[in-house]
C-alpha cells in the first residue's frame, strides 16, 4: 500500500513557555505524553508524532495505550496509515550508556504490531520507522536496519533447540519484516556529508523512498544562526541532486523550533518558512508551536503545512557559503566561550517542561564547545534571551557588507529573524558588545522593542546582582511567556 509522507511531525522538544491544559504537572512525562500524542493527532491535525526514546524514561506500551484509551478516534484514523508514530532511538556509537535501550525499543516494534492487529483485525504496522540521532556514518544507520532484519525478524524461523518448534511457532510470527531508518544529521560535517551517507546506505537496498532528518537547534547552538541555515540549505540541495541521480524520492524533514535561533517556525511564520525551504516535506511541530498560541492559529498553520506544494531545493553558491560559514562560525564560537559563565548561571533558572535524563555525547544533553560545558539548546537560547542578548545577534559583527548581501539573498527570512530577535534585545545592556550593536545599526534594521520584555530582562539582571535568586525563575518565565517560547 502506498504511504503518504507526513507533513507535520509533532515532537516532544520542551521549548514551550505555557503548560498544556491536559498536563498534570508542569513537567510532562508518562501518561501526559500519551495524551499529548492524541491531542496532536486529533485536535491539532498533525499527521505524525515523534516518540522520543533518547535521553528520557519512555513508555514502550505507547501503541497499546493509544489504541485502548482513544479507541473511537483510532477506529477511523488508523495508526500507521492515517497517522504515524515514529520512534527516536539512542545512537549506541555515541550514547554508550543508552545503547541497550535501542535493542529494547526495536524489540517492542513486533509487540506493537500484534496490538494493532488485534485492534484492527488485520495486519497493520503502527511503527515501521525509527530516527537515529547524531548520524555520522553509513554504519550507524545500516546496523539498525540489519539488526532488526536479521536478529529480530530473522530469528523467528530458528528452532528453540534441535528438533523443537521455531520461535514463531512458540510466540507467534514477527512482523513487520523490516523497519526503515531515518538518519538525523546534527552537526556541520553531518550537513555536508548527508547526501553521501544516504547514497551509500541506499546502494544495496531496494527502497521506494527515503526520509532524511536535518537538525536545526544543535547546529545553530554549536555554529550560529547563519551556519545552521546555510548548511541546511547545502544539505537540501545535495539531497535533491542525489534523489534525481539515483531515482529514489528523498523526503527531507527539518527540525525547527519557534525561537528564530532554532528555526523560527511558529503558527505566525508557517507560510514564510514553507517558502524558505520549498523541498522540505516534513516540519517539526515543537511544544511552543503547539501550546503558546491559540489552538485555532495552530490548526490553521498545521493545515497550511499539510497542504503546501513541495518544490525543488534552492541552489546556492556552496563555495561562497562555506567561506562565510567558516569565518562566522569561528567568531560565534569565540563569543559563546566568552559568555559561557553567564549562560550557565542563567540556564539554571529556565523552567523544566519535560522529564529528561542527563547524558553526555557528541550532541548529547550536555554540550561542550571550546572546552566549556553548555546547557541544552533550549536552555542555552532562553538564557541568552533572559540576559538581553538573543543568540541570533552573536557574530553578526563578523559579517562584511558583501557577506550580509549574500546571506540576505540566500536566506530570505534572515532579516525578519534578526528583527524579531531585536524586539527582545537590550542593546544597551552589559552582555551586548559594542561591535554587535554597531553592526546591527550599520545593517539598517528597523524594529520595535518590546518594552515589557525589556523591563523583565533588566529586572532579571538586577535580581541576579542582588543575589535574589528566588525571583529570577519567575521573571525568566514571564519573559518567555511574552516571547511565546522558552528558547
Amino acid at each position: 500500500m502506498a504511504r503518504t509522507v507526513p507533513r507535520c511531525m509533532s515532537t516532544q522538544h520542551p521549548d514551550n513557555a505555557s503548560v498544556p491544559f491536559f498536563a498534570s504537572t508542569q513537567v510532562l512525562a508518562g501518561e501526559d505524553e500519551i495524551k499529548e500524542a492524541f491531542y496532536a493527532y486529533s485536535h491539532l491535525g498533525c499527521d505524525e508524532q515523534m516518540w522520543d526514546v533518547e535521553g528520557k524514561e519512555i513508555d514502550s506500551f505507547v501503541v497499546k495505550k493509544l489504541l485502548s484509551y482513544y479507541e473511537p478516534y483510532f477506529r477511523t484514523n488508523t495508526l500507521g496509515e492515517d497517522v504515524r508514530l515514529t520512534l527516536r532511538v539512542p545512537n549506541p556509537t555515541v550514547e554508550t550508556a543508552e545503547a541497550k535501550v535501542l535493542l529494547e525499543t526495536l524489540e517492542s516494534v513486533p509487540r506493537s504490531f500484534d496490538a494493532a492487529r488485534l485492534f484492527y483485525g488485520r495486519d497493520v504496522s503502527p511503527i515501521y520507522e525509527v530516527i537515529l540521532p547524531m548520524t555520522t556514518s553509513v554504519a550507524d544507520i545500516d546496523r539498525i536496519f540489519r539488526y532488526y532484519r536479521d536478529f529480530i525478524f530473522g530469528r523467528q524461523h530458528a528452532p528453540l533447540r534441535e528438533g523443537d518448534i521455531s520461535v514463531a511457532e512458540w510466540v507467534g510470527p514477527t512482523r513487520p519484516e523490516r523497519i526503515d531508518v531515518i538518519p538525523l544529521f546534527e552537526d556541520l560535517d553531518g550537513m555536508y556529508n548527508a547526501a553521501d551517507v544516504v547514497e551509500a546506505y541506499l546502494a544495496d537496498k531496494e527502497v521506494s523512498e527515503q526520509r532524511v532528518f536535518l537538525a536545526r537547534s544543535d547546529t545553530a547552538m554549536n555554529y550560529g544562526l547563519i551556519t545552521a541555515a546555510l548548511s541546511n540549505k547545502i544539505a537540501l540541495a545535495r539531497l535533491g541532486a542525489l534523489s534525481k541521480r539515483i531515482g529514489v524520492p528523498i523526503h527531507p524533514i527539518l527540525g525547527m523550533g519557534s525561537a528564530p535561533f532554532r528555526g523560527g517556525l511558529s503558527p505566525l511564520t508557517a507560510e514564510r518558512v514553507g517558502r524558505e525551504y520549498p523541498s522540505v516535506v516534513t516540519f517539526t511541530i515543537q511544544s511552543a508551536f503547539k501550546y503558546d498560541y491559540p489552538p485555532d492559529e495552530v490548526r490553521s498553520a498545521v493545515r497550511h503545512l499539510e497542504e503546501r506544494v513541495i518544490g525543488e531545493p534552492r541552489e546556492l553558491d556552496e563555495e561562497r557559503a562555506t567561506e562565510i560559514i567558516d569565518r562566522y562560525s569561528a567568531a560565534y564560537r569565540q563569543a559563546v566561550v566568552e559568555l559561557s559563565d553567564t549562560i550557565n548561571r542563567l540556564a539554571v533558572f529556565v523552567p523544566k517542561r519535560r522529564a529528561r535524563k542527563l547524558h553526555v555525547g557528541l550532541f548529547g544533553y550536555a554540550r561542550q564547545l571550546g572546552g566549556v560545558t553548555l546547557p541544552r539548546a533550549i536552555s542555552f537560547t532562553c538564557a541568552l534571551y533572559s540576559g538581553g542578548l538573543p543568540p541570533e545577534l552573536l557574530a553578526i559583527d563578523a559579517l562584511s557588507a558583501e557577506d550580509l548581501a549574500f546571506v540576505r539573498a540566500n536566506y530570505p527570512s534572515f532579516d525578519a529573524k534578526i528583527a524579531e530577535a531585536l524586539r527582545y534585545a537590550d542593546l544597551d545592556g552589559p552582555l551586548v558588545p559594542a561591535s554587535v550593536r554597531d553592526a546591527v545599526l550599520r545593517a539598517g534594521y528597523d524594529w520595535e522593542p518590546d518594552d515589557g520584555h525589556l523591563g523583565l530582562v533588566r529586572r532579571i539582571r538586577e535580581a541576579l546582582s542582588a543575589g535574589q535568586d528566588t525571583f529570577v525563575s519567575d521573571l525568566v518565565l514571564q519573559a518567555a511567556l511574552v516571547r511565546r517560547f522558552l528558547g
